[in-house]
């Protein structure tokens, strides 16, 4: 996935059910050329409402807000937040960067 904006630009994605992020999914954020550089990590809010799972190897970039649970497979990666109003898991090598 490409979210293609700049540094004032915010993307609100709204899950009604669960999210699960495919092994090797990556999501890019890049310029849009206006000149005002690439949109920031923490104007990317995805919203929940049942749980989240990151794949291996995944990687997303933004704040992700769940209703319950948040799995992160091995190796899988966040440029962001996580926050769940249970449980965040991590697995082996998985990080959230901020």
């Amino acid at each position: 996935i490409t979210l293609s904006g700049s540094v004032d630009d915010v993307f609100i994605f709204q899950i009604a059910g669960n999210l699960l992020a495919g092994s090797a999914v990556k999501v890019l954020l890049v310029a849009d050329g206006s000149g005002h550089g690439t949109p920031w990590a923490s104007n990317i809010i995805w919203q929940v409402a049942g749980q989240a799972t990151v794949g291996t190897t995944a990687h997303l970039e933004g704040v992700i807000l769940v209703k319950t649970h948040c799995a992160m497979n091995a190796g899988s990666s966040i440029n962001g937040r996580v926050l769940a109003q249970t449980a965040v898991t991590l697995g082996d090598s998985a990080t959230i960067t901020e």
